[in-house]
């Protein structure tokens, strides 16, 4: 039994991330019609009510997606997060609300729905929309034990989740996970251009990138050796794969891989920062 069986969930916006987060819950197992999506698309709640979801008008009744709600997840731009939850706040009755809106705090969040505090910040990343995310989540203090339970249970829906004690480390959530699938793209794309330039074609280059990376982070997934371990394991002295790390490390590319997540950090910080003001 699920602690989401029976229980209605609301989500505010019906874009990409939403969908994602809702195919999650329902190949879970949650039933289409405990799912309710309030977005001004009404192509969006016609491709959403065709799947069986209840789908409200927000221009029309802001509040009839909250109203009777167990749990609210605020799924819009971060620049429109203000005027979309204006007009429903004050309908919020203990409800556990989850934001997935990059860069707004739970202190922010909590001053535009008139000092609401039952509010979980969610930091989800695109695989999410094949149920492989990864997911940080930090809490209110006003959280219940029962609340962080059903936030766990609607984010692991799409993939892992991770719970954070300080909302500082949201910051560094976005720099190791939120942000890395592209990190992940552009190593890819530059083996599969490397591979090219060696001899193959762009196909059989793609293949064999793709599979090696997702081979290797399975491999260390189920090890119980470390990725420094696994690497030094498959390294052979003088052989092909040392010439290939030694180059990286000569180029400092860790160094390289450290500044680049720092930057990101810095801007999910400076993000933050110009939407408190």
């Amino acid at each position: 039994m699920s602690v989401l069986d029976n229980k209605k969930i609301s989500f505010i916006g019906g874009g990409n991330m939403a969908q994602a987060l809702i195919s999650g819950l329902v190949g879970c197992g949650i039933k289409p019609s405990l799912i309710t999506v309030a977005d001004p698309s009404s192509d969006i709640r016609e491709q959403l009510a065709a799947k069986g979801l209840n789908t409200v008008d927000p221009m029309a009744d802001a509040k009839a997606a909250v109203v009777g709600a167990d749990i609210v997840v605020l799924a819009v731009k971060p620049q429109m997060m203000k005027v979309v939850v204006g007009a429903f706040a004050e309908a919020l009755d203990n409800q556990l609300v989850i934001s997935v809106a990059a860069g707004l705090s739970t202190d922010l969040l909590s001053s535009m729905l008139g000092g609401y505090s039952n509010i979980v910040r969610a930091m989800p990343n695109t695989p999410s929309m094949i149920q492989m995310g990864a997911t940080g989540l930090y809490g209110t203090d006003n959280i219940s034990a029962e609340q962080k339970e059903l936030a766990t249970a609607v984010m692991e829906a799409s993939g892992l989740v991770m719970w954070v004690d300080d909302e500082e480390h949201m910051h560094a959530v976005t720099a190791v996970s939120g942000s890395a699938p592209a990190y992940m793209f552009y190593f890819i794309e530059s083996m599969v251009d490397g591979a090219v330039a060696l001899g193959l074609d762009k196909e059989q280059a793609s293949v064999l990138a793709l599979q090696t990376m997702l081979g290797a982070a399975k491999m260390a997934m189920n090890s119980e050796d470390t990725p420094a371990e696994l690497r030094r394991k498959v390294t052979s002295p003088n052989g092909t794969t040392q010439a290939a790390v030694e180059s990286m490390q000569a180029n400092e590319i860790g160094r390289q891989i450290g500044e680049a997540m720092q930057a990101c950090y810095d801007r999910s910080q400076a993000l933050s920062e110009e939407m408190s003001k």
